[in-house]
C-alpha cells in the first residue's frame, strides 16, 4: 500500500477503508466487512462517532490483536468528533467513548468532523436545513480544537485532523493552532475536484 508523509514525516497509508454505512448497511455488516479488509491487507481505518458502529468495530480490533492478524502499531485508526460535542470538555468526553467503543488506548488521527457544530436529524436527506443552525465561529471552533491539542498532549490521539473546511476557515483558524492539522478530509474525485483547496493543503503541507 503507497504512503504518505505527515508534517513529521510520519507515515500514514493512502489506501484505507471508511466505515460509514447508515446509509445503506447495518453494523453488523460494516463490522464484518472490516474483519475481512483486515485479513486481506487493509491497515487504515476511518470510524466515526457519528455512525454509530465504532463498539462493533472495536470488537473486531480486539479479537484481530488477540488471534494475531494484526499488531495495534501496524494500523492507523481515525475517528472523529461529532457536531453534538463542541461543547466545553465535550470532545475530551466523545474521545474517551470512542476509545472505549473501538477497545484502543489511542487513536492514530482524530477529526474534527464538521467546523460548526449544526444538527442534522438521523437519515434526514441530504436538502434538508436545519432553522437552528448556526454560522462558523472562529472562536467556537478553536474552543473544539484546543480540546483535540489537549488529547495530543495526553497521549489519546496522535494528529489532529480537520473536515469539511474552506480556504476562508482554514485562513483564520491555521495561525491560532498550537499544534498543526495533519490531514483535512474532503470529498474530491473527477467530478468534485476542488483544485483551489487541494493547492492550498499541498502549500500548507497538511495532507
Amino acid at each position: 500500500v503507497p504512503q504518505r508523509t505527515l508534517y513529521t514525516g510520519a507515515k500514514m497509508p493512502a489506501v484505507g477503508m471508511g466505515t460509514f454505512g447508515s446509509d445503506h448497511a447495518d453494523a453488523d455488516a460494516v463490522s464484518a466487512s472490516v474483519a475481512g479488509a483486515l485479513r486481506v491487507g487493509y491497515r487504515s481505518f476511518d470510524c466515526a462517532a457519528c455512525y454509530g458502529n465504532e463498539d462493533m468495530i472495536g470488537k473486531i480490533f480486539a479479537d484481530a490483536f488477540a488471534e494475531g492478524i494484526v499488531k495495534r502499531e501496524e494500523l492507523f485508526i481515525a475517528s472523529k468528533v461529532w457536531n453534538d460535542m463542541h461543547g466545553d470538555g465535550d470532545v475530551l468526553i466523545a474521545c474517551a467513548k470512542t476509545l472505549k467503543d473501538l477497545k484502543l488506548d489511542y487513536l492514530d488521527m482524530y477529526y474534527v468532523h464538521w467546523p460548526f457544530p449544526n444538527y442534522h436529524a438521523p437519515h434526514c436527506d441530504v436538502d434538508s436545513r436545519n432553522p437552528d443552525s448556526k454560522p462558523f465561529s472562529v472562536e467556537e471552533f478553536m474552543d473544539t480544537y484546543r480540546q483535540c491539542e489537549a488529547l495530543v498532549e495526553k497521549g489519546k490521539i496522535r494528529y489532529i485532523g480537520i473536515s469539511n473546511m474552506t480556504i476562508p476557515k482554514l485562513e483564520a483558524v491555521l495561525p491560532l493552532m498550537k499544534i498543526k492539522p495533519a490531514t483535512c478530509e474532503l470529498e474530491l474525485h473527477v467530478c468534485f475536484q476542488q483544485q483551489e483547496l487541494y493547492d492550498y493543503l499541498v502549500e500548507h503541507n497538511i495532507q
